[in-house]
């Protein structure tokens, strides 16, 4: 076994969580990620509490969660030092992220146009709301914005009720995913040529791009989809059922005659499910919202695991829709490696979750904590920049090494 991307070395300028999502994913393939930070301006994860107010710059647990295995050096890019001190660093490099808003890098003098007079075989990743060209490229934009930008959110919710605000960090970890899948395709291609490249990718585009079949229908049929819940199209019972325990829901997808039988030896072949209507498909779904509530009076009397060892062992897809804690102590869960203790000088053990794939011959893992900001500036600045004690010192002074 090897690390897929050991050698390749990652200059992460990544802030929030899109970025850094993307480069903690490459440092668990064995890439050396290095993050430019600095106490100048430090990153929204770390500097912030839930309530917008001033935190411990090395005790949030957001910070954590996304950025580990990562070194940090502390580089206060609005100095000119520090710019000529990144591009030093970048030199070194094979791969550039940031997800500033577009134009700032350009400000900077740390744009692609200027790091490849440095690096010509560089590949730079920039992530941002809407792209780096069009009349709103410029426009600031969170998870909630471009979700919404991208369709997602006009189709999440119930029909009767307003779109859903996806207030979860979700589509910044799609947009922060996709961007790992285009540096590995940039960095095959740099392997057959020689070649580097600029990627410009927009995470409501990201987005977007997951509701093909939608944006299809509308192509194809000008049929503009709109929300429906839980329902399906074709399958039902299709939905979210209450049950016995505290906001506990199972999920249960039936999409076959076979299935539809075992769903009633399950819930011990009661009269109604003999009806007649409830004998096809079709029939089943026209009466769906009379038979959701036949099984929702089943379901409240079950925990949520009960119903789903019953449903299963006959064949119904069913699974419990999962709180955070249910997650981290799931027998599954944990028999795959999911979860992972991992020690923090200052947060102490924490449990946090693993790579989401299993490679056999290349695996994915957690290599070390989440960087304390400037941990590893001795590593960057003496051993691979070659700087002298007297020249860094004269930085530090200078707050340009801050």
């Amino acid at each position: 076994m090897q690390d897929a991307l050991k050698g390749i070395r990652v200059v992460d300028f990544g802030h929030v969580l899109a970025g850094p999502y993307c480069t903690m994913q490459l440092a668990s393939l064995g890439a050396e990620v290095i993050k430019v930070e600095t106490r100048a301006r430090p990153d929204e994860q770390r500097a912030h509490r839930g309530d917008g107010t001033h935190a411990n710059l090395e005790a949030n647990s957001n910070f954590f969660e996304c950025n580990l295995g990562k070194l940090s050096c502390s580089i206060n890019l609005t100095t000119d030092e520090g710019r000529a001190l990144a591009k030093r660093l970048v030199a070194s490099a094979d791969i550039v992220l940031e997800n500033m808003r577009p134009g700032v890098m350009t400000k900077l003098g740390l744009d692609y146009d200027e790091l490849v007079k440095v690096k010509p075989d560089l590949i730079m990743l920039s992530l941002s709301g809407f792209g780096a060209t069009g009349p709103w490229r410029r426009y600031a934009a969170y998870n909630p914005c471009f979700t919404s930008v991208g369709g997602v959110s006009h189709l999440t919710g119930y029909a009767e009720k307003k779109p859903n605000t996806m207030t979860n960090s979700g589509g910044d970890a799609r947009a922060g995913t996709a961007a790992v899948f285009a540096a590995m395709v940039a960095l095959r291609f740099r392997q057959q040529t020689g070649r580097g490249q600029y990627i410009d990718s927009s995470s409501c585009e990201v987005i977007n791009s997951m509701i093909g079949d939608q944006m299809m229908d509308y192509a194809m049929n000008r049929r503009s989809p709109r929300r429906h819940g839980n329902s399906d199209a074709a399958m039902a019972p299709h939905n979210v059922y209450r049950c016995a325990g505290a906001d506990e829901w199972i999920s249960i997808a039936v999409g076959s005659d076979a299935e539809w039988q075992g769903l009633v030896r399950a819930l011990g072949s009661p009269d109604w499910a003999q009806a007649p209507e409830y004998a096809t498909a079709e029939g089943r779904w026209i009466h769906r919202e009379r038979l959701d509530q036949s099984i929702a009076a089943w379901s409240a009397e079950k925990s949520y695991y009960d119903a789903m060892r019953l449903l299963q062992a006959e064949g119904v897809p069913a699974t419990p829709s999962f709180k955070a804690e249910d997650l981290f102590n799931d027998p599954h869960v944990l028999a795959r490696g999911a979860v992972q203790e991992v020690d923090h000088p200052v947060l102490g053990r924490r449990k946090t979750i693993t790579p989401p794939y299993r490679l056999s011959r290349t695996p994915a893992r957690i290599r070390r904590t989440a960087p304390q900001l400037g941990a590893d500036n001795d590593h960057v600045f003496k051993t691979l920049l070659g700087m002298g004690d007297a020249e860094i010192a004269r930085l530090e002074d200078a707050k340009v090494i801050y």
